[in-house]
């Protein structure tokens, strides 16, 4: 007995662990199968994985239960390399769109649906593969545990250090002499190719901004929505601000609105004109179209992708029926997504490339934040696929303080920017204001939309060069005036100060420009500040007449695998 008893004494130590494990590996199935229910399939991983797909900015803005916006990036991209064998921009165009469509269709559909079951506020985009979301940290790691998901990244607001106007001046009301084409345009010799015929006919160019007051006498008959008696707002404009507070555009507006007088400058400086000597674009004959991704200054990465999927496929006011064919051959970007505010430039660049394989050139400035070297480091203007400009002191050969300066260092990648420089300072267009309303402003912001407009006189005068992406920026570049530095490396071209040098589009479509000699001493390092200070210098000393003996400029070193550049 006192045998048994003991026996019976020892095992029931054994036997309330055994339970007690039993009890824990049936409660760990039962969350397991909870989680699998939540999230459909969990990835081959443990938790410390998971966490590594959320992005430091989602970890942060969805502390102690606050929700935050992000974005659930698929693993699954579409393959848009056949659209570079297309010949035509409308077949580059529908092929993109409906590869990127059906991928998003194919496999967005199980998320989507547990996001719906939910109540889980969220919106959908195809030209990149994500869903952008509104929740939890839960809801986070439930999302980030599934196999079909890459990674969570943030939706941060993007504060830009946009230009402010220098002075206004009105137009009186009465008749008065015409003013001269503005400098920065005379400069870069566009009014020569304006007397071959080339003002940028049939060419339809993009403000991607703060809007367009379209309304504007140097921009009404340019918009593509204008017929001269009817406007058809319908494929032209998109608002992609939902949720602004006391913004006079108000949200999702279903004409063009500029809520901060930038937009509508850019604009001007691309194909301004109102026919009474306001001579303020560089292709007067081209169309524009709109969309607003900021809301004054204020950016997100999901308003800019918002904007970049609508240029591929533009559509009604109010959404419906996308249509390829009706995309802009050339947007303008004036902003910037910074990597400090928790900007990702993963998702930013897959939709950057996306526009250049559906054709379309996305030009973009390289930013104010010199004179520093490695100061080109936010997107857009990072990327290979963009078109950067840098900013010249207008009438000059020499660069603003202000203007960003490369290499690369933001993704590693070393890479020289800006590509090309133009006009930046003292640049007069239209604003906000009035219908009559113009002003000075200086910045990167001015010299991009010098280069938009240059694109669009080249593929004008050149239709074999149209939507050739790489053939059209070697057109520009290896025509531009070269300006030698070798503060930031290389003296080049291209460098890292002026890129290729000075945009000259009379000689990129087979002129011969009446160069003044470059007068930069770039060599001398600048101050340090990054604050656009530069004083206007509006004495442009080119004149339109060619001269007898162009001055020589140096050979340019083509881009890998150059393409031979036909003439108009």
């Amino acid at each position: 007995m006192i045998k048994n008893a003991h026996r019976t004494s020892a095992s029931s130590p054994l036997r309330r662990i055994f339970c007690s494990l039993f009890l824990v590996a049936a409660a760990v199935a039962l969350i397991a199968a909870v989680a699998s229910d939540a999230v459909g399939q969990r990835v081959g991983g443990n938790a410390v994985n998971i966490a590594n797909k959320i992005a430091p900015w989602v970890i942060q803005h969805t502390a102690y239960g606050q929700q935050a916006e992000f974005f659930v990036v698929l693993a699954d991209r579409a393959d848009l390399r056949p659209a570079a064998n297309l010949p035509t921009k409308s077949e580059k165009a529908r092929f993109v769109y409906q590869t990127l469509r059906e991928k998003a269709r194919t496999t967005q559909g199980p998320i989507l649906e547990w996001l719906r079951d939910r109540h889980i506020e969220h919106q959908s985009f195809y030209i990149v593969n994500v869903i952008l979301v509104k929740g939890t940290r839960q809801i986070a790691e439930a999302l980030a545990a599934r196999p079909d998901v890459a990674r969570i990244e943030g939706n941060p607001l993007i504060h830009n250090n946009l230009p402010q106007p220098e002075p206004v001046t009105e137009v009186p009301s009465k008749p008065q002499a015409p003013k001269t084409i503005e400098p920065g345009i005379t400069y870069t010799h566009a009014p020569d190719v304006w007397g071959l015929g080339f003002t940028g006919q049939g060419i339809v160019v993009a403000s991607a901004d703060t809007g367009v007051r379209w309304t504007h006498n140097a921009l009404k008959p340019h918009y593509r929505g204008w017929d001269g008696q009817n406007a058809d707002h319908d494929y032209n404009w998109h608002d992609s601000i939902h949720d602004s507070v006391g913004n006079p555009c108000g949200n999702d507006s279903p004409f063009p609105c500029d809520d901060l007088a930038h937009g509508s400058h850019t604009t001007g400086t691309m194909i301004g004109d109102d026919g009474m000597g306001n001579q303020i674009g560089m292709a007067p004959g081209a169309k524009w179209i709109g969309c607003r991704n900021m809301d004054s200054n204020a950016g997100t990465p999901a308003r800019y992708i918002e904007c970049m999927q609508w240029f591929l496929a533009p559509t009604r006011i109010g959404g419906g029926d996308p249509d390829p064919t009706k995309a802009p051959d050339i947007t303008n970007n004036s902003w910037e997504c910074p990597p400090s505010e928790g900007c990702s430039a993963d998702t930013l660049q897959a939709a950057v490339e996306t526009q250049a394989a559906a054709g379309i050139m996305m030009v973009s400035a390289a930013q104010n934040s010199g004179p520093n070297c490695s100061t080109v480091q936010n997107a857009p203007g990072i990327y290979e696929a963009t078109y950067t400009a840098g900013a010249l002191n207008t009438g000059t050969d020499t660069i603003a303080s202000f203007s960003s300066r490369g290499p690369v260092i933001a993704d590693g990648s070393n890479r020289i920017k800006p590509d090309i420089s133009a006009p930046g300072t003292g640049t007069r267009s239209s604003t906000n204001a009035s219908d009559s309303s113009y002003a000075n402003f200086s910045g990167t912001s001015m010299a991009t939309p010098h280069i938009a407009g240059a694109m669009a006189l080249l593929w004008n005068a050149i239709p074999g060069l149209r939507h050739q992406l790489t053939a059209s920026r070697d057109a520009l570049n290896n025509s531009a005036v070269h300006i030698s530095s070798t503060q930031c490396g290389d003296a080049g071209p291209p460098n890292n100060v002026y890129g290729w040098g000075r945009v000259d589009i009379f000689a990129a479509v087979g002129g011969t420009s009446p160069t003044p000699t470059p007068t930069a001493t770039p060599t001398a390092t600048p101050s340090a500040t990054t604050t656009p200070s530069v004083t206007p210098t509006a004495t442009p000393t080119a004149t339109t007449t060619p001269s007898p003996t162009a001055t020589p400029r140096a050979t340019a070193r083509p881009r890998p695998s150059p393409h031979p550049r036909p003439r108009p």
